[in-house]
């Protein structure tokens, strides 16, 4: 790990939204031991939603965005809520640790990227199709990748691409290889960080990602690709530079964004 490794997770919004949390439990009891004291008792609902409040509250202080405000004001009643349900199933805490490992593998660094997975769909797969050049072979990275299904279709469309995808999150890179291999697919997927890769080794870089990514992106892109390139975003532009095509590809009018190189 790089010594910037550290500094990029302590400046992740969900790591900076969990330590804001731990502050506002002593806020939360200084709170509910002042209005027992002016005779207002509160419930274990109260409690939860007085933590949520001082989590939020601290949280518009430390400039997180909006969204975190919400999450952070409902985290503590939605946890109380699934421990009494919990309890009312009488469900074991093995189920609560099964679902956590789950969440982990499926997630698993989101907190520190912003990038949660998001599935696309066939007509995206054909949207991105319909743009690659049918003239020559090409190398085509879809980083990001999750369950593979982009690269799968691809790599059956264009048997003359050389295709790849690269996924961080262990569950979905471990399903998408098992799927590679089982249906004899030439596709190769690697588990990683696609910041590790060098863009200027592919023709074409597809990228479903999140708004908070876009600019870390661009940089990256605009730094390695080579003349001829493209790169392709699905749902989320890129604020630094206006893309040189749009495709709509669902009839949710979601749109395929292109930057040529």
């Amino acid at each position: 790990m790089s010594a910037a490794a550290p500094r990029r997770i302590w400046r992740a919004p969900a790591v900076r939204a969990l330590l804001l949390q731990i502050l506002a439990f002593p806020l939360m009891l200084a709170t509910v031991w002042l209005l027992a004291r002016a005779g207002i008792r509160q419930s274990l609902l109260g409690v939860a939603l007085v933590q949520g409040a001082w989590a939020a509250a601290l949280s518009w202080r430390a400039g997180l965005a909006s969204w975190w405000r919400a999450i952070q004001f409902l985290f503590p009643p939605a946890l109380l809520l699934a421990r009494q349900a919990a309890d009312a199933l009488a469900l074991p805490p093995a189920a609560f640790l099964a679902v956590f490992l789950f969440m982990l593998l499926l997630y698993w660094s989101t907190f520190r990227t912003q990038v949660p997975y998001y599935p696309s769909g066939r007509r995206v797969w054909e949207a991105v199709a319909r743009q690659l050049p049918a003239d020559r072979p090409l190398r085509i990275i879809d980083i990001g990748s999750g369950l593979g299904g982009l690269v799968l279709d691809l790599a059956r469309r264009r048997p003359d691409c050389e295709l790849s995808g690269i996924e961080l999150a262990p569950l979905p890179w471990l399903a998408s290889s098992l799927r590679a291999k089982l249906s004899g697919s030439r596709a190769r997927f690697l588990r990683g960080d696609y910041e590790t890769l060098n863009f200027g080794n592919y023709d074409v870089v597809f990228a479903y990602l999140s708004p908070a990514a876009m600019g870390g992106l661009w940089r990256k892109a605009a730094r390695e690709m080579r003349p001829g390139s493209v790169l392709l975003s699905y749902e989320f532009a890129i604020a630094e530079r206006e893309p040189d095509r749009r495709v709509v590809t669902t009839d949710s009018r979601k749109i395929l964004y292109i930057w040529d190189f």
